[in-house]
């Protein structure tokens, strides 16, 4: 299968924390952007783990255009143009296939895939990839996995996301290799459910704090 080359079309973030979401209510994210912008992240991964993840991107999209909300947990082709019409503007997968990279030039929608060895490293910086979404990160060795993707291969870069908390927040985001980091610690469910906006705010804030330093 011959690809178009997604080089051109992989997102830039203001924010080094991105949130990964899962929304089982559209009425929580409108408020949580909010909250999250008020403690200085501007970006959101909202998934698709959940139906009410579409029409959530949409609403903030829609209603919050200074946040940049994009799609997790696409593993389907088929999601990337149903992302891209809802309003994300950039879309993260688990993995990657030739469907969902193809699926991506198509829409011309931002995305970054999933690695979790070398060998699938290789193979997303062959298809023009320059940024990668580590998955699991803990899993795959976390920080020295990084390491040791550091030295054969210093161009690319990552978003580790699984595991990745506050206590080993400094230790990722020293890695030179790293551009972002990705959780969900920073949205906790109950949190999201008893709508406890200012304490979203709190743990953003004290993310920002944090990646500031290093």
């Amino acid at each position: 299968m011959t690809l178009d080359s997604p080089s051109s079309h992989q997102p830039s973030f203001t924010s080094r924390i991105v949130p990964v979401i899962v929304i089982t209510d559209v009425m929580q994210a409108v408020p949580l952007a909010h909250a999250l912008l008020a403690g200085g992240v501007d970006v959101m991964e909202i998934t698709l783990r959940h139906p009410a993840g579409l029409a959530a991107i949409e609403a903030v999209a829609r209603q919050v255009p200074q946040m940049q909300v994009g799609a997790g947990t696409v593993t389907h082709g088929r999601e990337m143009a149903r992302a891209r019409d809802a309003g994300a503007r950039f879309a993260l997968s688990p993995g990657m296939s030739d469907e969902l990279v193809q699926a991506a030039v198509d829409c011309a929608l931002p995305f970054i895939p999933g690695v979790m060895t070398p060998g699938e490293v290789l193979r997303a910086r062959e298809h023009g990839f320059g940024l990668l979404k580590l998955f699991p990160a803990e899993q795959a060795g976390g920080v020295g996995m990084l390491k040791a993707l550091a030295g054969p291969l210093p161009e690319m870069r990552f978003c580790p996301t699984g595991g990745v908390s506050p206590s080993n927040l400094a230790q990722y985001l020293q890695q030179p290799n790293v551009a972002m980091v990705g959780g969900s610690w920073l949205t906790p469910a109950a949190a999201l459910e008893q709508g406890r906006w200012q304490d979203i705010t709190d743990l953003a804030a004290q993310a920002t704090a944090l990646a500031a330093a290093q």
